[in-house]
Formats: C-alpha cells, sequence, structure tokens
C-alpha cells in the first residue's frame, strides 16, 4: 500500500518520497531505490532518490514557511508551481542549461526533475579554487535567450500578458523587496553584521543619496515587467562542471527589469575578487565575458527573432542594451550590501576564517556596493566598469 497522501499536502519523508518515485514509474519495477534528503536551503525539502545502477532523480517540496525562521514565517505553496513552470519555460528557450521537469504536482507542491548530483554548485566550486571556463559565456547566452524569448521582443504581447499574469509572485518578491531594497537601509531585525561594521553601516542608513537610489531602484524592481527573470540567480543557484552549467531554483521568478538578474551574476562573480584578490583578474574577465555574450547574443536574437515594429529603429538596440546594462549595475551593487549586512549571507565572505581579512572585505564590498548604486549610471561600457574594478580597489 503507498505510503504518498494523496492530493492532499503534507511534507515528504525519505521513505514517502520513494514511494511517489515507484507510483509515478520513474525507475524499472524490481530497482532497489535509496533516498537522501539534501536540502540545505531555507524554502524547501530536496530528496536524492538513486537506484543500484546509480540512476537517480531530484523531489523538490516547498514547505509552508521558511526554515530559517520557522513556521510564524508562513510562505506559499504556490511557489512550487511557478518554479517549475519557469523550468519549463526557460528549459524551452535555452535548453543547454536547464534540468528537465519529469513531473510536477501543484498540491504536493513537488517537482521532480533531473538528476545533476554529478555536478558541483558553482558557489562551493569557485570558492574552493576550481575554475570554470565556460561559466560566464554559459550564463550570457542563458540569459539573452530567456530574457529576449518572454519580453516583447520574442514575444506575442498578449502572450506576454497572460505569463505576466501566470507568474505573479506577491509573497517571494516581497522577500526580495525587504531583504534587497528595504532592510539593509534602515535598523532592520532581519539584518546580521559584525559590531565592527556598525559604523560603516550606519553611515549607510543615513546615506540619504544612497537610499534614494535604491528607492528608484526598488520602484523599478517593483513596476518593469521586461522579461521573465529567474529572480535570485546567483551562484549557490548554479549546478556547474568544466563543461556544464545548469540553472536551478527559479522559485523567485517573476517579470521583472531584466537587468536584476544581470546584476545578480555580476554581484556575484564579484563576491570572489572581493574575497580572494588573487582571482580579481581573473574573474573581472568573466565579467566581461558575461556582459559580452549577453548582448551579442541578446543582438542576434533581436535581428533574427524580433516581434517589435520599431526594432529597425536606429539607437533601439543600443538604448535598450544600455538601459539593461546600467540597471544591472545598480541591482549589483544592492546584493553587494545586502549579502554582506542583511538576512542572507554568502560563503565568500562569511568563510574568510580570519577575522582581519573577513571584516576588510565585507568593508570592501559594501564600498563597491555604494559606488555602483550611486555611479551605475556613468558606466557606458563593460570596459568602463572593469577598467573602474581594476583601478578603485574598493577605496
Amino acid at each position: 500500500m503507498s505510503t504518498v497522501v494523496k492530493e492532499t499536502y503534507q511534507p515528504l519523508t525519505e521513505e514517502t518520497a520513494i514511494s511517489l518515485a515507484k507510483e509515478r514509474n520513474l525507475f524499472s519495477e524490481n530497482s532497489t531505490l535509496s533516498c537522501t534528503e539534501i536540502g540545505d536551503g531555507n524554502l524547501n525539502l530536496v530528496f536524492h532518490i538513486k537506484d543500484q545502477d546509480g540512476k537517480g532523480i531530484i523531489i523538490k517540496q516547498a514547505l509552508p514557511y521558511a526554515k530559517v525562521v520557522g513556521e510564524s514565517w508562513p510562505l506559499t505553496l504556490k511557489r512550487a508551481t511557478i518554479e517549475a513552470e519557469a523550468l519549463k519555460l526557460f528549459k524551452k528557450h535555452a535548453p543547454d542549461f536547464v534540468p528537465e521537469v519529469y513531473y510536477t504536482n501543484e498540491v504536493l507542491a513537488i517537482t521532480i526533475m533531473e538528476d545533476l548530483s554529478h555536478l558541483t554548485i558553482a558557489r562551493k566550486g569557485l570558492i574552493d579554487g576550481t575554475e570554470y571556463p565556460l561559466l560566464a559565456s554559459h550564463l550570457g547566452t542563458y540569459l539573452a535567450n530567456t530574457t529576449f524569448f518572454t519580453s516583447e521582443f520574442g514575444l506575442d504581447k498578449g502572450q506576454k500578458k497572460e505569463l505576466v499574469g501566470k507568474f505573479i509572485n506577491p509573497e517571494l518578491c516581497k522577500i526580495t523587496e525587504d531583504l534587497i531594497f528595504s532592510d539593509p537601509y534602515f535598523d532592520a531585525e532581519t539584518n546580521d553584521f559584525e559590531p565592527q561594521l556598525t559604523s560603516t553601516v550606519e553611515k549607510l542608513w543615513n546615506d540619504t543619496e544612497l537610499k534614494l537610489q535604491v528607492a528608484l531602484l526598488r520602484k523599478s524592481f517593483l513596476t518593469e515587467a521586461e522579461a521573465l527573470l529567474h529572480g535570485d540567480l546567483h551562484t549557490g543557484s548554479l549546478f556547474v562542471s568544466k563543461e556544464e552549467t545548469k540553472v536551478i531554483d527559479p522559485e523567485f521568478a517573476y517579470f521583472g527589469p531584466v537587468g536584476f538578474d544581470i546584476g545578480q551574476v555580476i554581484a556575484n562573480l564579484l563576491f570572489q575578487a572581493i574575497a580572494f584578490e588573487e582571482k580579481s583578474d581573473a574573474i573581472y574577465s568573466q565579467v566581461r565575458t558575461f556582459w559580452n555574450v549577453y548582448q551579442n547574443q541578446f543582438s542576434v536574437l533581436w535581428e533574427h527573432d524580433n516581434l517589435e515594429p520599431f526594432a529597425r529603429i536606429d539607437g533601439f538596440l543600443s538604448t535598450t542594451l544600455q538601459k539593461y546594462f546600467q540597471d544591472a549595475v545598480g541591482f549589483a551593487g544592492c546584493e553587494l550590501i545586502r549579502r554582506t549586512i542583511g538576512l542572507a549571507h554568502v560563503a565568500d565572505l562569511d568563510g574568510l576564517s580570519d577575522e582581519k581579512e573577513r571584516i576588510a572585505a565585507k568593508e570592501k564590498s559594501l564600498a563597491l556596493g555604494r559606488e555602483f548604486i550611486l555611479k551605475r549610471n556613468e558606466f557606458t561600457s563593460i570596459e568602463e566598469l572593469v577598467t573602474f574594478l581594476h583601478t578603485k580597489k574598493y577605496e
């Protein structure tokens, strides 16, 4: 008799996850299955199931609360459906960079997908010193394809409006609004930083020029439905090897400003340069490659697949890409700041065992984030940004 609860939500266990896999006929009838709960995030259970031959699947189930806080922070289970639908759509437009989805169930809030256990989480690999020569170009191609084909340039206007409604994601967006665009700039309870940073943080809280620019970026995040975004595209949301890149965990997906996802990638690469100065030249090269591949691929799609009647007007493409780039610099600045003093940190910085080095790196992250936000509209090219990174040294 099956141990899976039928069409009634309850958190899976390793036992019921195996039963579900058997019910869906995802393994041969006589397979011997093992299961391990591998989730280390704040919002979900993740089960890795494999048979005696090593064939595997992943079952991801949304929890109705944030694990980092507990049941006092309730969350909608609809995010599981949004994540599954986003994965399917991103897979359609960037098939090489997204895992296969085998099955979804809205009531159980589960997604069963391709096993990526042969790959490594990018953040861990980068911290361990592994180089991923194709990561930047893969991400540039992935984002160019997904943002173009879910924008008004690559999508029928009526279809886009329908998709915008389908991906309304208020609860998860509220987390982003608070944790990225609000809390770090006020004395909020969710903030988390070392006492040694107090003086710098208080200066940020009292920096009205900075807060005005963050307010404008927040307004963009709230109001500009340019394309379907991943919404949380950091190096912890990537499975990688030297040859492969797979984008996972788009439960924050919604229609927003294209520069937001681009900025998340830039900032999370730069954490490596901030934490490990010896890597800075290589990281800056990755940032350059990422943007160049993005704009080149987006330009190709613009030329061959554009549905916009004004697409051939001189300056439209360059103006669009310039907006995306400058927005991305600003959003990268917000990410650099919030990952340093907000609720959710990054192991790139927190993992520095030497206290003096860790505090110095976090001071650099805050200083660079501030300059990105304030100076975002001064950068007209990736070369100007990289030159700035080389010469400024975050001082």
